[in-house]
């Protein structure tokens, strides 16, 4: 599903990734943990092809994305990734229902099929009732459905998550846990999630640790037994 030969990439004179190689599978839920600065964010961000990388080829799905031009890699984006974020991104002006339909409209899908979807998907989130509401109106753990549920309206192949429960209390973070193995067992998708969470990275089919732009070997990941308990929530904490 998703293929990293020799990835690196840098800002400037700093070196963030560090000729990376990972293979994860269709349908694993793949964590991924290490200190704050140690390039989490971007390695999700290299794989969800927000960055490019400076070297190594990528593959997703059987296509090297490395070699698209900015619109391919813009609509391959679109179809086969979704993207779920600490906070949730919702815009406040739009219903729950209006945010999930926006992937399938800049998709250019008819309303009636994205409103279709979109109704669908927030039935499976048991957030029905709230379908009319806007972000201001919904709880913490609603709004954080609501951007899984907008994520997967396109039907993508994976979900990259970046410290998804950061912002949530303990009864929605193990909702939304369990709501990414159900999603993976009834849809299918890949989860390649960012967290700092200790159970949702002891849950993850697989844990990949990440110290200083390189991937510990399996040994020294297994001995990794707690998560370190700090924050990273964005791009510019990897730059630092």
């Amino acid at each position: 599903m998703i293929t990293l030969n020799n990835i690196s990439k840098s800002f400037g004179t700093l070196r963030v990734l560090k000729n990376i190689d990972l293979s994860i599978e269709r349908g694993e839920v793949v964590s991924i943990v290490g200190p704050s600065g140690a390039g989490k964010t971007t390695l999700l961000q290299v794989m969800g092809t927000l960055y490019r990388p400076d070297g190594g080829s990528l593959e997703i799905a059987g296509c090297d994305v490395t070699k698209l031009s900015k619109s391919a890699l813009a609509r391959f984006r679109n179809e086969h990734i979704g993207f779920v974020f600490q906070f949730h991104q919702l815009l406040p002006e739009f219903t729950a229902l209006e945010n999930v339909m926006i992937p399938a409209l800049i998709a250019k899908k008819s309303r009636s099929e994205a409103t279709r979807r979109a109704f669908e998907l927030l039935d499976f989130m048991d957030l029905t009732p709230r379908a009319h509401h806007k972000p201001s109106e919904l709880s913490g753990g609603e709004k954080q459905r609501v951007a899984v549920a907008r994520a997967l309206m396109n039907k993508p192949d994976i979900i990259f998550a970046d410290e998804p429960t950061g912002s949530l209390d303990t009864r929605n973070r193990r909702e939304l846990h369990e709501l990414f193995f159900r999603l993976r067992d009834t849809m299918g998708q890949t989860f390649v999630i960012v967290t700092h969470d200790e159970e949702l990275a002891r849950i993850a089919d697989r844990c990949i640790h990440i110290v200083d732009g390189c991937i510990e070997p399996p040994a020294v990941e297994a001995a990794a037994v707690a998560v370190p308990d700090v924050e990273e929530s964005s791009v510019a904490a990897e730059e630092l």
